[in-house]
């Protein structure tokens, strides 16, 4: 029988096959034709596209903040990922996983099983993100202690405790990477004149972003749009540019985790206290995040390993012993 695990991110789509590991780690992005809403490219290809397309093609991103935007879209986008995974095997339908965010509503969870089935699904099952990141980062989520995960993706912050296989306490905030690129946007327009595209922002973030001042800041060159003049202009940012200009956005970011710990039985907060906090997702590897959480909450922080694919793995193993994780899973089809 086929499986495959699906992370359905904000920004990115990652594809698990049992026994054949991650096979897909491609951009949610579906570059649509106007005129007849024909699907022209999917992925990279699309994500290539954004900000350079004529007024015939969009370039746009089906999924906001982890839940669906556009449902058509994100079920032509479902069945090229599945397509793709499982190749030629058309003969027989997979049963699917897919991850979502621990805050989902229930008509939000019908609309990804309905895409899911849509695009040739047998099964669909649904598991919620902080549970399957637990899982791929190899904590032991059915022991009777609590472990406490931060999954911060492209669109959404999930923070959850989670004991004997279930969320005990959980949040989840629009906290993530697009936030985090379009803060350094922002800042860069106020306080250099200079206009940046996302996807600059974005290589700002990775090559100089710190969520703390660092001792030797980092420094890169940007190139932008001057704000009067309107002509291309380059200038330099440094990590503690970043570093101010994300300020608010971790601010938010650490409310919410306290807040959680505050809705978190003391026996677990205890447990929390003694092994620390792990976080995953592709936005845990901004640089010192893990040192400011540690600052802020007082309790040791690690990043898992491979941040970016724990979700993907999880939702794999999970599918894999469908039997053990039967209480995590939410309904199914």
């Amino acid at each position: 029988m086929k499986k495959v695990g699906i992370d359905l991110g904000t920004t990115n789509i990652l594809v698990f096959v049992p026994k054949r590991g991650i096979v897909i780690n491609e951009p949610s992005v579906v570059a649509i034709s106007k005129g007849d809403g024909k699907i022209l490219a999917v992925g990279g290809e699309a994500k290539e596209m954004i900000g350079r397309t004529p007024d015939t093609i969009i370039a746009e991103r089906p999924l906001k903040d982890g839940v669906i935007a556009s449902y058509k879209t994100t079920e032509a986008m479902l069945r090229y990922f599945i397509n793709k995974a499982i190749g030629g095997m058309r003969l027989f339908r997979p049963e699917v996983m897919v991850a979502v965010p621990a805050g989902i509503t229930s008509t939000e969870r019908r609309a990804v099983i309905d895409a899911a089935m849509a695009a040739g699904a047998k099964a669909a099952y649904i598991i919620k993100e902080p549970i399957v990141a637990a899982i791929g980062a190899d904590i032991p989520i059915g022991s009777a202690s609590g472990h406490m995960i931060i999954d911060i993706g492209g669109g959404t912050a999930e923070i959850a405790v989670i004991s004997l296989g279930g969320i005990v306490s959980v949040g989840s905030v629009r906290i993530g990477g697009n936030k985090f690129d379009q803060s350094i946007a922002e800042y860069v327009r106020r306080k250099y004149g200079l206009a940046i595209g996302d996807r600059s922002a974005e290589e700002a973030k990775i090559s100089v972003g710190s969520a703390m001042f660092m001792d030797q800041p980092l420094s890169m060159e940007v190139k932008g749009r001057d704000m009067i003049s309107g002509l291309p202009r380059t200038i330099k940012i440094t990590s503690d540019d970043t570093t101010e200009a994300l300020q608010h956005d971790l601010e938010g970011l650490v409310e919410a985790v306290k807040d959680v710990l505050h809705k978190t039985p003391p026996e677990l907060s205890a447990d929390v206290m003694d092994k620390g906090i792990i976080m995953s997702g592709g936005s845990s590897q901004l640089r010192n995040l893990d040192e400011l959480i540690a600052q802020a909450i007082g309790v040791a922080t690690y990043v898992a390993e491979e941040p970016l694919l724990c979700v993907a793995k999880g939702t794999g193993i999970a599918l894999e012993n469908l039997d053990n994780y039967k209480r995590s899973v939410l309904a199914t089809k």
